[in-house]
């Protein structure tokens, strides 16, 4: 790869919490490609709705922004409330995440054991 390709080579995506927003934001070259918008309480985030610009999709940013959000809480030590589908589904397809949501609360987003 030559020097002009890697200056044309795409940077890894960046994230950006914005708390008085309430959101997670991904962004690609500078540019906000999505979020994901969440409320908290102490100890718990709720995940609320995720969104990915229309020219970004299909670049797997959207699961990339649900990793990191995440990755955040379990950093943090918070329960994570899945409201949003797409955190949801996100959840139910990478079982290792579960343990984020409440073992009470588990069934109510259908990620029972």
């Amino acid at each position: 790869m030559g020097l002009l390709d890697r200056l044309r080579a795409p940077q890894p995506p960046e994230f950006h919490d914005d708390p008085e927003a309430g959101r997670l934001e991904i962004r690609v070259d500078g540019r906000r490609a999505g979020y994901t918008a969440y409320t908290r309480k102490p100890g718990e985030i709720t995940f609320t709705h995720t969104e990915i610009e229309p020219e970004f999709e299909g670049r797997g940013l959207g699961g990339q922004l649900i990793r990191e959000g995440l990755a955040r809480a379990r950093k943090e030590g918070v329960a994570v409330i899945p409201v949003c589908p797409f955190v949801r589904e996100y959840i139910q397809r990478h079982e290792s995440e579960r343990d984020l949501v409440p073992a009470g609360r588990r069934a109510e987003f259908g990620l029972s054991d």
